[in-house]
């Protein structure tokens, strides 16, 4: 098969170990960068263009779109759809889920575990918001935020006010969320491929710090799941529409709680964890889904 890895960054690990793992398993694999895709937007042969030169045609596609170009990068996805390319996740999907906001939404309506969350652009009674998600101390999260940036924790219910009006002096669109105390500064981050969660790592906070998120020095471990935690995060990702993404749960006195689901996983914390392949599951889980492209053609140009 031909495959294309969709990435700003041929040497990232998560990029690199796609392309070992589909080389190894006999496949043709190029790396191409988002941003210097441009579309050929057309209704009788719709085209990826690159360097001046009409793509060929792929058998499929594993996007790795950064949060800072979702609008682009999906409408990339999106064209690639367009030729009839099967991209492992569909550009609709990708932009579900980084939305905050609707994919809560979406994952209440499914009835998945969530933390109780408030959201409001300019609530008469901040004090309210702060109650109806059980109280201080709350989690205060900007909506685009990404790798804990933007995550705020407010001890006191007066923290949360003066950090909410603040947020709200500046026009940002906000969470809060009821802080879950019990989970003691970790997470679960459950790699999921298909409707299995393949791998999974317990990520702890640094010393201090209650966001988990390795890029803030936090600390990652293999973890045994329990059937509510893996069924939890499978449910999730069939929700936003993935085929492969990282599910992050926390651990509640009330079951486990869906903190978010991340389309673009990072790869080398969980296989460094876990000593497992999640490259080799991915181009895989690819094999068994993508039809060969019927209009293949030779050399990328």
């Amino acid at each position: 098969m031909r495959i294309a890895i969709l990435s700003r960054g041929p040497n990232l690990y998560s990029t690199r170990r796609l392309v070992e793992a589909g080389e190894a398993l006999g496949h043709e694999v190029d790396v191409i960068d988002t941003l210097h895709c441009y579309m050929d937007i057309t209704s009788s042969k719709p085209a990826v263009r690159y360097n001046g030169q009409e793509l060929p045609a792929y058998d499929a596609v594993i996007p790795r779109i950064g949060a800072s170009i979702t609008f682009y990068g999906t409408s990339v996805v999106r064209q690639f759809e367009m030729t009839g390319t099967y991209s492992i996740n569909e550009s609709v999907a990708i932009s579900r889920s980084r939305d905050k906001l609707r994919s809560l939404q979406l994952l209440s309506r499914k009835g998945i575990g969530l933390p109780r969350t408030g959201f409001a652009s300019k609530p008469d009674k901040v004090d309210d918001l702060i109650k109806n998600v059980g109280g201080a101390p709350v989690v205060i999260k900007l909506l685009e935020g990404t790798q804990g940036i933007g995550v705020v924790l407010a001890e006191t219910k007066k923290a949360a006010e003066s950090i909410i009006e603040a947020f709200m002096g500046l026009k940002a669109n906000i969470l809060v969320q009821e802080f879950i105390k019990e989970a003691g500064g970790a997470d679960i981050r459950c790699l999921v491929v298909g409707d299995k969660v393949v791998a999974a790592m317990k990520r702890q906070g640094a010393d201090g710090e209650f966001r988990s998120n390795l890029h803030r020095g936090g600390s990652a471990e293999i973890v045994k799941l329990s059937p509510a935690e893996r069924k939890t995060a499978v449910n999730a990702a069939k929700a936003m529409g993935l085929n492969m993404c990282g599910v992050d749960i926390l651990r509640s006195n009330n079951g486990p709680v869906v903190m978010e689901v991340n389309s673009s996983p990072g790869l080398e914390g969980i296989e460094t964890a876990t000593g497992k392949d999640v490259a080799k599951m991915v181009i895989q889980y690819i094999e068994k889904n993508a039809k060969p492209h019927s209009n293949r053609t030779k050399g990328k140009g």
